[in-house]
């Protein structure tokens, strides 16, 4: 049953608790705002209206929500806070936007249910951009006055880096609906491929153990769950040099890997025979000639084994590393091995959108950031003394801390600038149409 819309103003967000953050001042903010707005802007840009009306699941939504939802926060937690510090009433944009394009903050309000966020053939798209015109120009302003305080500008910022969150997954929403296609259509036209060197072989780079302090430490901006800062006792431990090949997830499945269930979770074989998987998702047997391919962004293509292979859930990746006598990492051992790298790599802003074979690094592991999200075999929890904000932004990352796996490093549709070391990304188990991959870990000796 669908709820209808309530008409009422836009209250001001509660007060988030002051922090050690330190947030960017207006002109920074001021840049980074109109440099975020337009790239998610530019992402839409290739897409028809309709393409961008369509949610092919209930977890994914259309871009057009995308576009509307980012929006709403700005709305919702920054200018609603401008007018109250100002002693003036903010009218909403339009009386029902806070219900059709609030996601899941319960405290600020009823929602539409996010199963139906297709059949919101309006408003259209020309009605979105007019809304998101009003609330840059309304925020803009407010930073050319300096009305924003500190805690309004750590909203602000925390805004951006959630929008850059749904940059990505407006690429990741749009390739599962076109996947369900017939006609398979691209997103963006094919791009020819380079020539990459031949694959190294995979190696192990060892780790010391011992205790190591993981999580966000300093004053420049991290999401709450990144936080705080604690010391974590590893053993001695190695990683891969790189992630896994196509080329080696084949022989897992051409020796039975999914036809094993030793090899699997107990949950993870459920799901296996539950939804008929074969092979990682978006992987396609040729009609002319039984070759695998793989739907890209940039349409089908035959499937190279020299790339990573992307598109398996959690459970396909432990399966994997049981095969081949290895183990995921944790997220502390990943983290242990990422701090101090710099965040480089294949993100969205090369146009490649699709994971790219895998050069050596003489630092260590390669593509550590960037390409695939790294599955590990931590759960998604709080560290040791973390509180969630208080307010609506507390129900940001905090509540969803159950039944997930953590994921690190990024991908190929991820913004470089949204991406540091300690950034914790989460998704259930059996989630495949994120750009998540595998990289081995084992202990040492």
């Amino acid at each position: 049953m669908t709820t209808r819309a309530p008409e009422q103003p836009i209250h001001p967000a509660e007060p988030v608790e002051a922090s050690a953050l330190l947030p960017l001042e207006c002109p920074e903010l001021s840049q980074r705002f109109r440099a975020v707005r337009a790239a998610t802007e530019a992402l839409a840009a290739p897409l028809s209206p309709e393409d961008q009306c369509l949610q092919s699941v209930d977890f994914a939504s259309p871009t057009k929500w995308h576009l509307a939802h980012t929006t709403w926060y700005f709305e919702t937690f920054v200018l609603a806070g401008v007018a109250e510090r100002t002693g003036r009433e903010l009218a909403p944009f339009h009386p029902a936007y806070g219900y059709l394009f609030n996601s899941y903050y319960h405290t600020v309000g009823a929602m539409h249910a996010r199963p139906e966020r297709g059949l919101l053939s309006r408003p259209g798209v020309d009605d979105v951009m007019r809304y998101r015109r009003h609330v840059d120009e309304a925020i803009e302003e407010a930073l050319a006055c300096e009305q924003l305080d500190r805690e309004l500008r750590g909203l602000l910022e925390l805004g951006l880096h959630h929008e850059q969150q749904h940059q990505e997954l407006i690429l990741t929403d749009i390739k599962h609906a076109f996947s369900g296609n017939p006609l398979r259509p691209a997103y963006l036209p094919p791009r020819p491929r380079p020539n990459p060197p031949p694959l190294a072989p995979l190696a192990w780079v060892g780790h010391a153990g011992g205790l190591h302090e993981i999580g966000h430490g300093d004053d420049r901006f991290a999401f709450d769950n990144e936080r705080p800062r604690h010391r974590v006792l590893v053993r001695d431990f190695e990683l891969a040099s790189r992630p896994v090949s196509c080329g080696e997830y084949r022989a897992f499945m051409e020796d039975d890997g999914y036809a094993r269930p030793e090899l699997w979770l107990s949950d993870g074989w459920e799901r296996l025979q539950q939804d008929g998987w074969q092979a990682p998702a978006y992987w396609e047997r040729s009609r002319a000639d039984d070759a695998w391919e793989i739907l890209t962004l940039h349409g089908p293509r035959r499937l190279f084994d020299d790339e990573p292979v992307t598109h398996v859930s959690f459970f396909e990746a432990d399966a994997y590393a049981r095969w081949a006598g290895a183990r995921l990492p944790t997220e502390s051992e990943w983290e242990c091995a990422a701090t101090g790298r710099p965040v480089e790599g294949n993100f969205v802003e090369s146009g490649v959108l699709h994971p790219r074979a895998s050069e050596p690094d003489e630092a260590g592991e390669s593509q550590l950031f960037g390409d695939v999200w790294e599955w590990t075999a931590s759960p998604y929890v709080a560290y040791p003394g973390y509180r969630a904000p208080r307010g609506p932004v507390g129900e940001y990352n905090g509540k969803f801390m159950c039944n997930q796996l953590v994921l690190r490093g990024g991908s190929c549709a991820s913004p470089q600038s949204h991406l540091r070391a300690s950034y914790r990304n989460f998704f259930q188990a059996e989630t495949r149409w994120q750009f998540s991959g595998i990289r081995l870990a084992r202990d040492a000796g």
